[in-house]
């Protein structure tokens, strides 16, 4: 049977669907932490050894999680990936493209240089620049974000909203990130997630947040929306920006009526979006990956989204 390796620590619901959705198909998707995977540049041996294709490599890989870690160890985590493409495995999303989003600084910096609305970002290491970064946002009326430069669900993210806050105002592992906080247009905390698949928004809800982070994870509802062509123009340009084969792109509507791309995720969930709209996301993803890098035919009836 042909195989494909599914990267990820913990499958869950989603490691599910994309083994369903791939066995459709005629393969056999297996799990593999890629902490588990080492290089092996030697004559007479495959170069990269990957538990479970210790004698062939797989058809192609499907990154679903990328464990945190040292740099030393996240550079080898990316360097499996990028070996494999370079072995002639399609990788999807691939090393660059995880490289690029996982790292909040450059994704701020590719999405402000394709010439996309985003909010105003400071990366830097000096505390005293970002204390006064800080203050004279403050004094202008703006709230600040301040981000780990890696993470993901809305961890270790704090809002600095007065002078008093910046005793908060702390480096995560020596680097600060601090991004301008949007006000959401109308009442209350919401925001607008895309799933962008090969250059095409494939589903969109508004996520309502508790607080003022809306992330899933953190127990905001979703309600399903159809994404104007505003709204997915600018999803699909962000993906583009990043050079992603599929993204989950967060966008806010501020009091200004104007759109902003807040994030753009490269291993985004999809079980709050499926529960509140008719789209069989590992469905799409894998006939994506199948048609597009392995040339098989993947036909299915349209799927309506209501």
């Amino acid at each position: 049977m042909r195989r494909i390796a599914i990267f990820t620590d913990d499958p869950g619901w989603h490691g599910r669907r994309l083994t369903q959705a791939f066995a459709e198909y005629g393969y056999r998707a297996e799990y593999v932490s890629l902490a588990e995977c080492r290089l092996t540049p030697a004559p007479g041996q495959l170069p990269l050894w990957i538990p479970g294709f210790e004698h062939a490599l797989p058809e192609a890989a499907f990154v679903r999680g990328v464990p945190g870690g040292s740099l030393e160890e996240v550079v080898l985590y990316l360097d499996v990936l990028h070996a494999l493409k370079l072995l002639g495995v399609p990788v999807y999303n691939d090393g660059r493209a995880i490289e690029r989003s996982v790292d909040k600084g450059m994704t701020s910096f590719l999405l402000q240089r394709a010439g996309l609305p985003t909010p105003p970002t400071w990366v830097l290491r000096d505390p005293e620049e970002a204390r006064r970064i800080a203050e004279n946002e403050l004094r202008n009326g703006h709230l600040l974000i301040s981000k780990p430069l890696f993470g993901s669900q809305g961890e270790g993210i704090r809002r600095i909203e007065k002078m008093t806050d910046l005793f908060w105002l702390t480096p995560s592992r020596g680097v600060y990130y601090l991004q301008r906080f949007v006000h959401a247009a109308g009442e209350g905390y919401h925001d607008h997630r895309v799933f962008v698949i090969n250059g095409r928004a494939v589903a969109a809800m508004r996520r309502r947040g508790k607080s003022w982070l809306n992330n899933v994870a953190q127990g905001a509802e979703c309600e399903w929306i159809e994404a104007s062509a505003e709204l997915a123009e600018l999803a699909v340009r962000a993906t583009l920006a990043l050079d992603m084969d599929y993204a989950g792109v967060d966008i806010m509507l501020d009091r200004g009526g104007r759109y902003t791309v807040i994030e753009v995720n490269s291993v985004p969930a999809w079980k709050g979006l499926e529960s509140v709209c008719d789209v069989n996301v590992a469905a799409l993803l894998v006939e994506d990956l199948l048609g597009r890098y392995l040339g098989l035919s993947c036909v299915r009836p349209a799927i309506e989204i209501r």
